[in-house]
C-alpha cells in the first residue's frame, strides 16, 4: 500500500475516535518509517513494505482502542524539546507551557535556584533550563521510574546540568529556591474525565488527589515558604475549576501578587504568587 493511501485510510478509521485523526496517523507512520511528517507527503507515492504495514497497522489498532499516541511512539514534543515518555508518567501537554511562559516573565536572579516538584518526564525543569542557562534547575519525583526517565530526557536534549532525584515532594530537598514549580495530581477521584480519552491510560497516582483534587496542592502551598527565598515564586498547575480555591489558599498562606493564567483553551490553569521578603515561613 502507498503512503498516501494508508494515511487516508487511517484518518478515516480514526475520525470518529480522535479529534486529531490526521496528526495521529502521521505520527504513527512517521514513527515506523523513522521519518518526519513532511517526508510522508514529499514521498507519498512510495509503497510500504509488508513489515512496515504490519507494524503501523498494529499501532493503529492500539490507537483505535484508545491508547495515547505518545505512549505508542514513545515520545512527545513539549516547548522546544522532544521528550521520551512512558506509561509510568503523565504525557506532557501544551497547556503546561503556560507555566513556562509565566516563569520566564518573572524578575528572577540570573543564577536562580529552581525546582520542579513531581517532575515526571522532566518537562517543566528541562524547558526552563533550555531557556535560562544560568539557572540552577532540578526536579524531583516520588517514582524512581520517573526520575530515570527525566534523567534520560536531560541527556536526550543536551541538558545534563539539570539534576533529578527521588523525593516525596520536599522531603529530599535542602536549601531555598527562587522558583518552585509543580504540576501535581489535582483530579477528583470521582471526576468523569478519568474514564475518557488518553487519561484512561495514564498513572492514577500522577492524576488523582484527595479532598476533591486539592490535597497535594494544599500541601505544596503550605510547605513551600520554608523552601523559598524572599521574593521567591510558587507556580502551580491545577484543574480548570480550581483556580479560586488555589488562589485563596495562596493568599491565606501569606503569598502576595497572587494571580492566575489561562491555558490554550482559555481555562484558568496556572496560579501562583510571590513569597514576600522578610516574612517568617
Amino acid at each position: 500500500m502507498r503512503i498516501d493511501a494508508w494515511l487516508a485510510q487511517a484518518r478515516q478509521q480514526l475520525q470518529p475516535l480522535s479529534e486529531s485523526a490526521r496528526l495521529d496517523a502521521e505520527l504513527l507512520l512517521s514513527s515506523v518509517l523513522e521519518k518526519d511528517r513532511t517526508w510522508l507527503y514529499t514521498w507519498s507515492d512510495k509503497d510500504l513494505s509488508a513489515e512496515q504495514q504490519q507494524q503501523v497497522n498494529e499501532l493503529l489498532a492500539r490507537r483505535m482502542r484508545g491508547e495515547p499516541v505518545a505512549y505508542l511512539i514513545g515520545e512527545r514534543d513539549f516547548w522546544s524539546l522532544n521528550l521520551q515518555v512512558h506509561p509510568s508518567t503523565l504525557i506532557p501537554r501544551a497547556d503546561t507551557e503556560t507555566l513556562i511562559e509565566w516563569a520566564l516573565e518573572l524578575p528572577l536572579p540570573a543564577n536562580s535556584r529552581v525546582v520542579d516538584l513531581g517532575t515526571g518526564t522532566g518537562a517543566i525543569a528541562l524547558a526552563l533550563a533550555s531557556e535560562q542557562p544560568g539557572w540552577q534547575v532540578s526536579g524531583v519525583d516520588f517514582q524512581p521510574e520517573a526520575v530515570t526517565l527525566a534523567q534520560t530526557n536531560a541527556l536526550r536534549n543536551q541538558l545534563p546540568r539539570v539534576t533529578f532525584c527521588q523525593s516525596d515532594w520536599f522531603s529530599a530537598l535542602s536549601g531555598t529556591f527562587d522558583l518552585i514549580a509543580s504540576n501535581p495530581p489535582y483530579i477528583d477521584e470521582a471526576d468523569e474525565h478519568l474514564s475518557q480519552g488518553d487519561v484512561r491510560f495514564e498513572p492514577r497516582t500522577a492524576l488523582v488527589a484527595d479532598d476533591h483534587g486539592l490535597r497535594d496542592l494544599a500541601l505544596i502551598i503550605d510547605q513551600a515558604p520554608q523552601y523559598l527565598n524572599g521574593d521567591g515564586w510558587l507556580l502551580l498547575e491545577h484543574g480548570y475549576d480550581q483556580a479560586d480555591a488555589v488562589c485563596r489558599m495562596l493568599i491565606q498562606r501569606g503569598f502576595v501578587d497572587v494571580e492566575n493564567r489561562r491555558d490554550l483553551g482559555n481555562n484558568p490553569r496556572i496560579s501562583g504568587g510571590r513569597w514576600p521578603a522578610q516574612q517568617l515561613s
